[in-house]
């Protein structure tokens, strides 16, 4: 009588460990602000709960699409579907050298007022969930039980890279609002004009 392999695609911890080590290898760490650090860990986060199967790749752009209520990453750009199966191209997504992802939306995505109010109340809460995090530290995604492996991975190996750039800021421990008055202020265009004349 043959036993069940309890793991059968080999996604145990020592997979998940050399997936991690390989995903952080080599990371272009650079000091970032709270600002920097909201937007690259909320659009990485969007990006990284769609639906993929595969390991992505530094610098390589993938493209996210709508299906339904659904978001899926893709490496096969709109133009070679032979029969688009996808409602909308959401845009064009990469894995940046930090393992922070970038999206810029599709022409057709920027003017989904549907689609963009979608992004902004999902951006609403994520900016309660940093106000309501102990530090910027805590709200990192270091295990995301709920993402499915690659997500996973790529989760932890993101909240390594932005938790060595927030140390580099002096921000890892300072709560939202703290690391938001560690910004410059603003700079005032009727002084400078003053000064110029």
């Amino acid at each position: 009588m043959t036993q069940k392999n309890p793991n059968p695609q080999g996604k145990g911890l020592v997979p998940v460990l050399a997936a991690l080590h390989h995903a952080s290898d080599a990371l272009c760490i650079i000091p970032k602000t709270v600002e920097q650090i909201s937007a690259d860990l909320f659009t990485s986060m969007f990006v990284l709960e769609s639906r993929f199967q595969f390991k992505p790749i530094r610098g390589r752009k993938y493209w996210l699409y709508r299906y339904g209520e659904r978001f899926q990453l893709s490496p096969v750009f709109p133009e070679q579907w032979s029969v688009p199966t996808f409602d909308q191209v959401i845009g064009c997504c990469e894995l940046q050298e930090d393992l922070a992802w970038t999206l810029e939306l599709s022409p057709e995505a920027a003017q989904d007022l549907q689609l963009l109010e979608y992004i902004r109340i999902n951006r609403e809460r994520f900016e309660q969930s940093l106000q309501a995090s102990e530090s910027m530290q805590s709200a990192l995604p270091v295990y995301v039980a709920t993402l499915p492996f690659y997500q996973r991975v790529f989760a932890a190996a993101l909240a390594s890279s932005l938790r060595q750039s927030m140390q580099l800021t002096g921000i890892a421990q300072l709560t939202y609002e703290q690391a938001l008055q560690r910004l410059p202020a603003p700079l005032d265009d009727n002084n400078d004009t003053e000064h110029q004349d």
